[in-house]
């Protein structure tokens, strides 16, 4: 047997090593630490419905990049908080996710007015945020590219919006919506298409936290309208569309999707909601990502902002292995050479990029919601359209385009 011995100043020198060692950022101590990355999304309030599932979404591509071996030989670490759908309660999450839990990355911000509070925090803290919201005023702000949305603008919505009630024959349009930082925006774009065909518009700004909302319909239908867009979110929703039918309204109606959803159409008569059609970003149905989600979620039909928030964090966790770091920083700089890489092979999830970003090639995703191309700005690009109508109190496919 060999016997080793150590002296003194040996073991000294070894031990002051050490400490060097763990002292210097990044090196051996911080290589093992989890890469964290935060979802904060409405639990609960007015987009209640959306999130839980949003949240399961991304915890589900967590757990497949972690059983294949996580990125750069990191686990990553999910932590989740709930906006409330509220901007007072999204600062405090935000800060909690930033300022405690040092994420990387904040996927799946949804009211327009929580990502409007909720950006500064992150680009004074270099932390990415990927939001579903659709203001334009958010790709507006002074960003400096740690922000990109996979929500279509509203400027393409409400354009979207005027043009769908022109082709149903509408002249007169009225556009009812609380006050968000979306309500002008989209009011001007429904006009422009529906002034361009010879029509007319009107609107109004309301209290989306009134019972009752008879005193606004009257005042809608002074103007006459043969078609109202309501703007706003399912509770203050569905209270405008009882007092629209009990005020005899037969015109046509139209709203956004996240808002008459088949929660709503199954809480209110059928007689109140039948007819109305709803216009909301179509997700890539009959793409390999859609199939691999519902497959992932156990769900039947994700809702846009579920396909939007997958394709987010398939992106972030592809842009860290990318550019070897898992910082907001190195997130911003990487994300559009994952997205969009020129030349780069097709992807559809993570687990096949970070494979073949391992063995040194391009990558170019197509996710669950779509083509995931984004401007300089941090917009996307394009996206198709989804069209239904409430037929017999179901939400029933009226076109794509």
């Amino acid at each position: 047997m060999t016997e080793f011995t150590t002296d003194r100043r040996t073991l000294l020198a070894g031990v002051a090593a050490l400490a060097g060692l763990s002292a210097l950022p990044g090196r051996a101590l911080a290589q093992g630490a989890p890469i964290r990355i935060g979802t904060l999304t409405p639990l609960t309030g007015a987009g209640g419905p959306y999130g839980p599932v949003m949240v399961k979404a991304v915890k589900a591509v967590v757990d497949e990049v972690n059983a294949a071996g996580g990125v750069l030989g990191r686990k990553v670490e999910l932590i989740s908080e709930d906006d409330q759908t509220n901007p007072e309660a999204g600062v405090r999450a935000a800060r909690k996710l930033i300022d405690v839990d040092k994420v990387s990355a904040i996927l799946g911000t949804w009211a327009s007015s929580v990502t409007t509070a909720v950006a500064p925090l992150c680009w004074e803290s270099k932390t990415f945020l990927a939001t579903v919201s659709g203001a334009d005023s958010i790709t507006q702000l002074p960003h400096q590219g740690y922000l990109i949305r996979t929500q279509p603008n509203t400027t393409l919505q409400g354009r979207k919006f005027g043009e769908f009630c022109v082709a149903e024959k509408a002249k007169r349009v009225f556009f009812l919506s609380p006050q968000t930082p979306f309500a002008k925006s989209q009011f001007d774009n429904i006009t422009e298409a529906v002034k361009k065909a010879g029509g007319e518009t009107g609107s109004l700004i309301y209290d989306d936290k009134k019972p009752a909302y008879r005193s606004e319909i009257d005042e809608v239908l002074r103007f006459k309208p043969d078609a109202i867009i309501f703007g706003g979110y399912t509770p203050d929703t569905a209270v405008m569309l009882k007092d629209a039918y009990r005020a005899g309204y037969g015109g046509l109606k139209v709203a956004f999707g996240y808002a008459v959803n088949q929660k709503l159409v199954e809480s209110v008569p059928a007689e109140v909601v039948d007819k109305t059609f709803t216009l909301a970003p179509s997700p890539a149905e009959g793409s390999k990502a859609y199939a691999r989600l519902v497959k992932m979620i156990g769900g039947a039909s994700p809702d846009p902002y579920t396909t939007q928030i997958y394709d987010q964090i398939n992106l972030v966790l592809m842009a860290i292995a990318l550019a070897g770091d898992a910082s907001g920083t190195a997130i911003k700089d990487a994300v559009r050479k994952v997205s969009q890489g020129p030349g780069g092979a097709k992807v559809d999830n993570a687990v096949d990029g970070l494979k073949a970003i391992a063995a040194k090639q391009a990558v170019d995703y197509d996710g669950a919601s779509g083509p995931c191309d984004f401007t300089e700005t941090g917009d996307i690009a394009d996206c198709q359209f989804r069209y239904e109508q409430v037929q017999g109190g179901k939400l029933t496919l009226v076109k794509i385009a």
